[in-house]
């Protein structure tokens, strides 16, 4: 696994579930961890656990300037940005496209597409004075397929994606390495709120089906090693065994 001493991390949706997770696996890999989340609460108290390596940074990424903020508060605390984790994501309002609220529907690209936009933009400035960097997106397999109920999901997640490859294109000349990381299904308060939706396939699997976060925050720190350079540009599936090994899961 990567050895990550001196170098700083920064993590949206630190709050809970795959992104409070990656943040303690990233902690004990010796980085520096920026935790972003609107719950502030949430993260103060994930930021007491880390101790002097986390600081806590409350953040609605679907605004712009207070992402550039945050960005702004990483580095005045650290001295440094390293990686970008885009890993903050929303699944309600879920419903069929006829019955979706404009503005629910509105909101959660705000937040699954345009926040990832916005870190992005955040970042850049400050990791190519730097020389490069570390851009990671949590994308999901409803970037590539219809699911009944997440229109607003699929399309935002789909968006993410191609906003990794454009990275890519754009920058990795420039010393900036971009991934997407697909996990699967996970064990987080999310699939709490897909079961109770009873919409579609994916609602009536049972919770034994879902991965530990600890798997994708595993993978995201693997991500940022060099073994990971075969996939540059490209989105990675934990549901390829192959990868599994790789990562060091069983």
């Amino acid at each position: 696994m990567a050895d990550l001493s001196g170098k700083t991390v920064l993590i949206t949706g630190a709050s809970r579930g795959i992104g409070a997770e990656t943040a303690r696996i990233f902690a004990n890999a010796g980085a520096n961890v920026a935790l972003i989340a609107r719950s502030s609460d949430s993260i103060a108290d994930l930021a007491g656990e880390i101790g002097p390596q986390a600081v806590a940074i409350p953040c609605d990424i679907s605004r712009y300037w207070e992402v550039e903020k945050a960005v702004e508060n990483c580095v005045g605390a650290f001295g440094r940005l390293d990686i970008l984790i885009n890993n903050a994501g929303v699944i309600e309002p879920i419903s069929r496209l006829e019955d979706a609220h404009p503005d629910g529907w509105g909101q959660a690209i705000d937040i699954n597409l345009k926040g990832v936009f916005h870190g992005i933009r955040a970042a850049l400035p400050e990791m190519a004075q730097a020389g490069g960097g570390t851009v990671l997106t949590v994308s999901s397999g409803a970037a590539h397929r219809p699911v009944e109920g997440w229109s607003h999901y699929c399309a935002s997640k789909a968006g993410a994606a191609m906003l990794t490859m454009c990275l890519h294109q754009e920058m990795s000349e420039k010393g900036i390495r971009a991934m997407g990381l697909s996990p699967g299904t996970v064990a987080t308060e999310m699939q709490r709120e897909i079961k109770a939706s009873g919409i579609n396939p994916i609602s009536q699997l049972d919770w034994t089906d879902h991965i530990p976060a600890e798997w994708p925050a595993k993978a995201l720190l693997w991500m940022c090693g060099p073994e990971a350079d075969a996939f540059l540009g490209e989105e990675i599936s934990l549901r390829d065994e192959a990868i599994r090994k790789k990562v060091g899961l069983v």
